[in-house]
């Protein structure tokens, strides 16, 4: 399937790959229940019903990172339907041996790119959500063409989302937070959902993580945004 946005290459990657150590229970997890959870990259455009076994509104998230948020969604909204990608294998471990412990059956993972996933293997107005949570500020000024959030990918995101879709993003990041804004509130694909064009307050579905308590306790502020697919 090809659509105007299909043709969009993307040359600078947003991530480093640091594997890490496995623990023996993440090796085992990916081994046994990859097979359940893990989607290989497809020939062509995934058909998500199929992949799910039913038709049920998708969320996508991005950089699941040990996958706590994601899972304790997929928990709670059994009427949804959540596909994570995340480029770290020790993460995606650490998911997958929790998912079979909670029996989770509205889950799958991808362990590649992102934007491949957007691009390649999702149609068009496929998705009911995109999180995308804490990404890589990449704060050094010559690092910030390696950012996620780009004019090129927001124009991607939004085109996967359904109209009426929501895009939620979440940094503590200053600097990256003004960015984002900026890139994002000129997507017109995309509207702010808040009234004054900034950020918006917490959403009750987000966890807070280790990692976002770190960086309170750092003094890091965290900022907010949604935007809905016009």
């Amino acid at each position: 399937m090809t659509d105007a946005v299909s043709p969009v290459r993307r040359q600078v990657r947003s991530f480093v790959r640091r594997e890490g150590r496995m623990t023996v229970a993440q090796r085992r997890a990916l081994d046994l229940f990859w097979p359940r959870y893990g989607i290989e990259p497809p020939a062509g455009v995934l058909d998500l019903p199929a992949v799910f076994g039913r038709c049920a509104p998708v969320v996508f998230e991005i950089g699941f990172g040990m996958g706590d948020y994601l899972l304790a969604r997929a928990c709670s909204e059994p009427e949804r339907d959540f596909f994570g990608v995340e480029v770290h294998r020790p993460g995606v471990g650490r998911l997958l041996h929790r998912a079979h412990e909670a029996g989770c059956r509205n889950l799958r993972v991808a362990c590649c790119d992102a934007v491949e996933v957007l691009r390649d293997w999702l149609s068009p107005a496929s998705l009911d959500e995109i999180v995308i949570q804490f990404p890589d500020p990449w704060p050094k000024k010559r690092h910030h063409k390696r950012r996620l959030i780009q004019p090129a990918f927001a124009k991607l995101a939004a085109s996967r989302l359904k109209p009426g879709g929501l895009l939620q993003l979440a940094t503590d990041w200053a600097p990256y937070a003004v960015h984002m804004l900026e890139v994002l509130n000129a997507e017109p694909m995309l509207r702010n959902e808040a009234a004054d064009g900034g950020f918006v307050p917490r959403p009750a579905t987000r966890l807070r993580t280790k990692f976002e308590q770190r960086g309170e306790r750092l003094g890091h502020a965290v900022f907010d945004l949604a935007y809905r697919r016009v």
